[in-house]
């Protein structure tokens, strides 16, 4: 285990008399030059060093991470004094829904961007299944314009299909040059399996990944809910795992022999983790991502809380849940991503069979993965941040996820001991099994591009 220094005595307070907004010209107006934070235990995936030493920003970069950092001029100096707390790079999520545009009364870039920083997120990686879809030059420049007037990065995919129809790709290479960081057609599997060889072909020639939603809708008579105990408490047939595991199976030999990066996304049966698991031993550009709610919940969640737990896939049974932990830990599954779905409480509120599936995540995840994960002994404290911050940068080619004296001042500071209930969220959605729990590790401060963009601080929501 690295170290950067030996331990430092010292009580966590506040120093500083500083409010900054989410938005840019809040941020704009509230500007420091430069950011001080003390004392605190410093985790950094990338080197693998972790301990106590202080982090000096400047601008938008880090300029010194070392003990005893002291400047004597103390001009557009701010101090943030992070004694017992963890201080680490800011997460980083390549799988999230911000709904806009077409479905805004559900989320927007805005308010997405405003619960991300909650989460103690500075980057974030838009799907593409909004209304217009991310498949043409116009949408995609909406979405990045729109992205850059938050305070935290928001990069997009682009639709691998035109309009999602699963019949003729999109102009990749065009997409690709404007600005989309990936490929996807989430929320609709790609069942024709010329066209999935031909966007391999072209993320290969790219450069860019890949990322599929792997439902067989032959094996699913109800979306959201597990064929198994849920569904026959409902008395509805529900979608069988093996939905999961034929796509799972087919992309993998898809994929085979190509030098392109291929996603699995929202993994959830035990079988699709070991396809990965055999498949990443002879190919190592085969990822997978798991979410908060997969590592932590089964069915028996659908059974307790309803529509609130229904998602796409769908919770599945323990054995499930403990061999994403193992793929987790053993780094099969690379990736921790929310899927953050927001819906909103009328949606919500439909029969089973008619409401939508999927939940938010950006607020609970990293509490989820505390408690989950390393509470519990199955991760490090700096695993766990390389799953939510460098290995997820990694996939993208992000410049993100790692906490170095040149690289990007984009952090998270939380007390990993520090209970809080979940709810009050800014997002625009609340749909969550999660609300009312007491979690521990909660954040304190979020800090992007060198602008505090979330502090419990008053003033900064």
């Amino acid at each position: 285990m690295g170290a950067f220094y030996a331990p430092v005595q010292g009580r966590s307070s506040i120093q500083f008399p500083y409010l900054a907004g989410l938005y840019k010209d809040k941020r704009e107006a509230w500007r420091t030059e430069m950011i001080l934070i003390k004392n605190g235990y410093v985790v950094d995936p990338k080197s693998g060093n972790e301990g106590i030493a202080d982090i000096l920003t400047e601008g938008k970069k880090i300029v010194k991470i070392g003990p005893g950092i002291v400047l004597e001029n103390r001009e557009g100096l701010q101090i943030i004094d992070a004694a017992g707390k963890i201080v680490a790079p800011g997460l980083v999520d390549v799988h999230v829904h911000f709904r806009d545009p077409g479905f805004t009364y559900k989320e927007d870039i805005l308010t997405g961007a405003k619960a991300a920083a909650k989460g103690g997120f500075t980057t974030v990686v838009l799907m593409a299944n909004t209304q217009p879809a991310v498949d043409n030059e116009e949408t995609l420049d909406y979405v990045i314009r729109k992205g850059k007037e938050t305070g935290i990065h928001v990069e997009t995919c682009a639709n691998i299909t035109i309009g999602m129809k699963g019949q003729a790709l999109t102009d990749m290479e065009r997409l690709s040059d404007k600005g989309a960081v990936g490929f996807t057609d989430d929320g609709i599997p790609l069942l024709d399996e010329a066209i999935v060889k031909q966007a391999i072909a072209r993320a290969e020639e790219l450069g860019r990944p890949l990322s599929f939603h792997e439902e067989n809708p032959a094996y699913i008579s109800d979306n959201g809910v597990n064929a198994g105990r849920a569904s026959s408490h409902y008395g509805i047939v529900g979608s069988d795992r093996l939905a999961e595991i034929d796509m799972v199976r087919r992309d993998i030999a898809l994929a085979e022999g190509s030098k392109a990066v291929i996603s699995i996304q929202h993994i959830s049966t035990k079988e699709a983790v070991d396809l990965v698991r055999q498949a990443r031993k002879t190919n190592p550009r085969i990822y997978a991502e798991a979410t908060p709610h997969h590592f932590t919940l089964t069915e028996d969640a659908v059974i307790e809380h309803g529509t609130l737990a229904k998602m796409n896939p769908p919770l599945r049974e323990e054995e499930d849940r403990l061999a994403i932990i193992q793929g987790l830990k053993d780094g099969t599954i690379g990736i921790i991503a929310t899927d953050h779905a927001p819906h909103s409480a009328e949606e919500k509120a439909k029969p089973l069979t008619e409401a939508p599936s999927g939940i938010i995540g950006l607020e609970t995840s990293l509490s989820l993965g505390v408690r989950e994960l390393v509470e519990k002994g199955y991760l490090t404290m700096k695993e766990l941040i390389s799953r939510m911050a460098y290995q997820p940068a990694e996939l993208y080619h992000l410049d993100a996820g790692y906490l170095e004296e040149g690289g990007p001042a984009d952090i998270v500071i939380f007390d990993k001991d520090e209970q809080w209930t979940a709810g009050s969220y800014l997002s625009k959605s609340s749909n969550s099994p999660f609300t009312g729990e007491t979690m521990p590790c909660r954040v304190h401060y979020t800090i992007c591009d060198g602008y505090v963009v979330y502090s419990l601080r008053p003033g900064y929501v």
